[in-house]
């Protein structure tokens, strides 16, 4: 992965941001600022909005209170990468062809189809169909997504799942590559994550509303 610094200046904030579905609140009152190459972790027990937390960020979801933005230079919408923790993978459709859906969908401005599965530990199952994967795999197929597409914000909705050992460690070096190049992840997860890169670690942790 390249060291190279690629994106422009990139920064997200979040002032009295509440989140919920269906009207009812699970995370209110939040309030943080990510920078170019800083990393954001998202904590806290299950139903405590994490993830609507991020399907909020994303634009998918509206916010219940408060506001957001996540800018670029000239005040640009920052591209975003939403990678949930469903895999959005087609059984029917071999590895490849997965992947080269998912780079025509997203922009091919990334690294090849080929060179993201050897980089994620796909390579030569490119002419599997994707139903054949393992749980394991399957996140390693949706984890390429990020490759082989360059967008500065990166939404991580528990990459690690369903990953051995070595799978953490494709995670921890696709998140420090990320930083390198200037730009910017919140991610959601239980597990640790720890990173060698320089650049400064958030932690926001949500709690159940009692």
């Amino acid at each position: 992965m390249t060291d190279r610094h690629v994106f422009p200046p990139l920064a997200m904030y979040a002032e009295g941001l509440a989140c919920g579905r269906a009207g009812m609140a699970l995370c209110q009152d939040l309030n943080f600022s990510v920078l170019s190459g800083q990393c954001l972790l998202l904590r806290g027990p299950n139903g405590t909005g994490k993830t609507t937390l991020l399907l909020t960020l994303a634009g998918i979801v509206p916010p219940l209170a408060g506001s957001w933005t996540a800018q670029g230079p000239q005040d640009e919408p920052a591209p975003v990468h939403y990678c949930g923790h469903r895999n959005a993978i087609k059984p029917r459709l071999t590895v490849l062809e997965n992947l080269l859906f998912w780079r025509q969908v997203n922009g091919a401005t990334g690294v090849s189809a080929e060179a993201a599965l050897v980089e994620v530990g796909l390579g030569g199952l490119e002419d599997l169909d994707a139903g054949y994967l393992s749980a394991g795999q399957g996140r390693r197929l949706a984890l390429a997504r990020l490759r082989v597409s360059l967008r500065p914000l990166w939404l991580l909705d528990e990459p690690t799942a369903a990953l051995d050992v070595e799978g953490h460690g494709l995670v921890t070096r696709l998140i420090e590559g990320h930083l390198r190049m200037g730009g910017l992840v919140i991610v959601a997860t239980h597990d640790p994550i720890h990173l060698s890169h320089p650049a400064p670690v958030q932690t926001l942790t949500l709690e159940n509303r009692a």
